[in-house]
């Protein structure tokens, strides 16, 4: 048997208060030529951490809406245009959700590969490494930090660039920065690791690597979901270390139907991927009925509102579209299902499953 050698994050630092460290982090890395861009949510811009942005020379802000989730032609676009106005750049630092993180991947991968993005979305298509990125995250749960995949929505399909030069080279973990995140938000967030959790811990492709990280994941998302009575400080961290340790459980084993099958909602809906998941989650008794149920308590536990009815009304050319995209998932599903997945889950109970949502 060949074991596949994956690559983490090299470097990482934690503790509140450290992204103050990030200008005598990344000035190692400097080209004196080129700046430094960061990539920041928008709904900073204006706000006291746009201001604590180390800027140097002619470093530069790009504020990214996320509104939307990464698109290929959007990540094209932010490297056409740096490329236009710098050459190159010493390095790209995401600050933000996963949206902004796996942006940053995406963007700092493109700046030494031709082409569009869209051409690599897949498994080991990437060929040369990217220049310097670095990850910091301002809310918990998608693992995207840790991951060594991008997530983008292409013309044809929603799919990760997968590859051993996806990881950050750095990623600065500072609890102070997910401080007074919306309810919501971090509720679906939150939900996200849980279920990679889930997914993980019962799938074909666990071993001892990801039972040791996804057990210690799920165990801080019970903590802070059930266990606890109100969020307070020691839950932003955990969350922080939940979702780091969510996200090393699937590097050397993968995901399962609530992802696969939310990557159709996203691609054709453009539902939000930690929305999406709980969407679909929230059906899968039948797949997961221990995850499932106590994924309801916390639910009702937290008094978050899980859409209803999104298909409803679809058109079966609309249907087929998130099927095959959902079918395309194939690693997804044999971790789920096994090798023999599509006779489980046929393309019939798949739409059924759809029209449930």
């Amino acid at each position: 048997m060949k074991f596949r050698n994956f690559p983490m994050v090299p470097r990482v630092i934690y503790g509140r208060g450290s992204f103050e460290q990030t200008s005598e982090i990344i000035e190692e890395k400097r080209n004196k030529e080129y700046p430094f861009i960061f990539l920041l949510d928008k709904v900073f811009e204006g706000k006291e951490l746009s201001k604590r942005v180390p800027l140097k020379g002619k470093d530069k802000i790009i504020y990214l809406d996320t509104t939307d989730e990464p698109k290929t032609k959007g990540i094209d676009a932010i490297r056409d245009s740096l490329k236009d106005e710098f050459g190159t750049v010493s390095g790209i630092i995401g600050i933000g959700g996963g949206s902004v993180m796996d942006s940053a991947k995406a963007v700092a991968l493109m700046m030494t590969t031709e082409g569009s993005s869209a051409q690599y979305q897949g498994w080991d298509l990437i060929k040369v490494p990217g220049v310097y990125h670095v990850g910091i995250p301002t809310i918990s749960g998608t693992g995207a930090e840790v991951s060594r995949t991008c997530i983008l929505t292409g013309p044809e399909r929603k799919l990760g660039i997968n590859s051993d030069y996806t990881p950050f080279d750095q990623v600065i973990l500072d609890p102070a920065l997910v401080k007074g995140v919306e309810k919501n938000q971090a509720f679906f967030t939150g939900m996200d690791c849980y279920i990679h959790c889930i997914e993980s811990l019962t799938g074909t492709y666990l071993n001892a690597f990801s039972k040791s990280y996804g057990e210690k994941a799920l165990e801080l998302c019970q903590k802070i979901y059930v266990k606890k009575p109100v969020w307070d400080d020691e839950s932003d961290e955990d969350l922080m270390m939940a979702s780091w340790h969510g996200g090393m459980s699937i590097a050397y084993s993968q995901v399962g139907i609530a992802h696969a099958v939310s990557y159709g909602l996203s691609y054709l809906l453009g539902t939000h991927h930690g929305v999406g998941n709980c969407i679909v989650f929230d059906k899968l008794e039948e797949y997961y009925p221990e995850g499932v149920k106590e994924f309801k308590y916390m639910v009702e536990k937290n008094q978050i509102e899980i859409p209803q009815g999104i298909c409803k009304g679809l058109t079966d050319e609309q249907f087929n579209i998130m099927i095959n995209v959902s079918y395309g998932m194939v690693p997804l599903w044999e971790n789920a299902l096994g090798k023999d997945w599509q006779k489980i889950m046929t393309k019939d109970k798949l739409r059924a499953l759809y029209e449930e949502m």
